[in-house]
């Protein structure tokens, strides 16, 4: 049974997905929007928001343990650097997923997550309204 069990399997033993999921981390933050799984996005969501949220302190402590989570140091700089000075007045919500639809060859659903307030969310959003 499930009861209290927080998380989500992704379908890969313990130590695949929390590799997964700082790889998939590190490639957000590098280039602000990527596209992957549905319940993969939904999961690096939860994974990432309290970084930023430790970010935005920006002291010794919080790098330390943005540094347990994702140990690229060039990564945690961009991180605490350029990514969290921009969320600094907001209190939660930097993410956001768009639901792009379903892949040819396997029919999973695929979604854009991006980070809230950089321009580049506009043309995704054009492009699938248009599409549509």
């Amino acid at each position: 049974m499930r009861h209290r069990k927080k998380g989500r399997k992704l379908g890969v033993n313990p130590p695949h997905r929390k590799a997964m999921l700082r790889n998939l981390a590190s490639n957000l933050i590098e280039h602000k929007r990527i596209k992957t799984t549905d319940s993969r996005a939904k999961e690096l969501r939860s994974f990432i928001e309290p970084l930023i949220t430790k970010a935005k302190r920006g002291d010794l402590n919080s790098i330390r343990q943005i540094s347990k989570k994702i140990p690229r140091k060039s990564v945690v700089h961009k991180l605490v650097h350029e990514i969290a000075p921009t969320f600094s007045e907001r209190n939660g919500g930097y993410t956001r997923i768009i639901k792009l639809g379903f892949r040819d060859n396997d029919r999973a659903s695929v979604s854009l997550i991006e980070f809230v307030d950089f321009e580049i969310v506009d043309d995704i959003a054009k492009e699938k309204v248009e599409s549509e």
